[in-house]
């Protein structure tokens, strides 16, 4: 999906080097702009169940998506400036993204996933767990996260790696992990 937006009202932090996250057969490296091509098309692929019955013709779909996604980038890079916006990329490929908060003591995870057919391989269950791991080198107190309320199967991937509820946030629900957890060690 190629935007129809003018691109360069994108930008991304500056930044040398990836957080220290390893994961086998994954690299991570900072978003940019040439990135904003595929950055939409993921985008796109997280609404497409939801848009799927929507009556509208392509392009109005493609526009209504391009508002959004441009929309949601300015939004978390006002909020969350010092986050990092990273490509996850297999071999040469992009195949997710990962923004992740990590400047303080309290990270949060501000948006994590896959295209589709990158999904439900153990690639999101991996990239979690580095996280966690480095979050418990740093000395974070907590990891956050926000899932939307529809999507069960995020929900219990992050139940499964030790995060918990803590409160309903209207379409999401708030999850938190603490390097501390017995509970989320046992799980890893």
């Amino acid at each position: 999906m190629k935007p129809h937006t003018d691109i360069a009202a994108v930008n991304f932090p500056i930044r040398s080097d990836p957080p220290g996250l390893e994961v086998q057969g994954t690299s991570l490296r900072h978003a940019c702009p040439n990135d904003i091509a595929f950055l939409l098309a993921l985008y796109a692929s997280f609404r497409s169940d939801e848009l799927a019955a929507v009556p509208w013709s392509p392009e109005q779909k493609q526009a209504f998506l391009e508002q959004q996604f441009f929309a949601q980038h300015r939004h978390y890079r006002s909020v969350y400036p010092e986050a990092d916006y990273l490509v996850v990329e297999i071999g040469d490929k992009p195949v997710g993204r990962l923004y992740l908060d990590a400047v303080k003591e309290r990270w949060l995870i501000v948006d994590i996933g896959f295209l589709p057919e990158w999904r439900r391989q153990g690639k999101g269950t991996a990239l979690l767990t580095a996280i966690q791991r480095e979050a418990t080198t740093s000395e974070a107190c907590v990891l956050t996260l926000h899932v939307e309320q529809r999507n069960c199967r995020a929900q219990a991937l992050y139940q499964r790696l030790g995060f918990r509820g803590i409160n309903d946030v209207g379409s999401h629900i708030k999850m938190e992990w603490s390097p501390g957890d017995s509970d989320g060690a046992k799980r890893r």
